[in-house]
């Protein structure tokens, strides 16, 4: 709404009306909502990410960051990682996908979880694309999840001009 400063959105529907519910409807709260693109940047290096699910967005972000930073993954690298999701906030039951090896699943079956086994690319973990601009060598790099449509096109060099670039020099 002009003159607000901010805009208008569905989301707050996703308010919880039990008042015991940590997602309760109340003043000063926010809705848990999955409009969460994400951005990190660290010595020059800025990624722009976004990985779609509903109630796994925010799990499979944790996830992506931690493969970038505690692991020393590239972008793709950590959108194809094999990942885990809680749907919801009760009992012990973890979606898990099959890539995962035995020897985790293993350790979390020990630690009281339930594990339902998904799919080696399970949609169920959320798909989702990541761009990196790298300030120092002026390069960009792409990613995209293959758990859902989606590619990591680059651009063309300038030397190359496009198409469209050709037609317009042209006229």
């Amino acid at each position: 709404m002009e003159g607000y400063g901010f805009h208008l959105h569905n989301r707050g529907g996703l308010f919880a009306f039990d008042p015991d519910h940590p997602n309760a409807l109340a003043p000063r709260k926010r809705p848990f909502h999955t409009i969460i693109p994400a951005l990190m940047e660290r010595d020059g290096i800025r990624i722009g990410f976004g990985i779609m699910g509903g109630l796994n967005q925010a799990q499979a972000h944790a996830q992506f960051v931690s493969n970038i930073v505690d692991h020393g993954m590239n972008i793709q690298a950590a959108l194809e990682a094999p990942r885990f999701t809680k749907l919801d906030f009760t009992g012990c039951d973890v979606m898990i996908e099959a890539r995962l090896p035995q020897s985790v699943r293993d350790a979390l079956k020990d630690k009281g979880h339930w594990l339902d086994l998904q799919g080696d690319f399970s949609g169920w973990m959320g798909g989702g694309q990541a761009v990196l601009r790298d300030t120092k060598a002026k390069l960009n790099y792409a990613g995209s999840s293959p758990r859902k449509d989606g590619a990591a096109v680059p651009e063309p060099d300038a030397y190359f001009p496009t198409p469209q670039a050709a037609r317009r020099k042209r006229q």
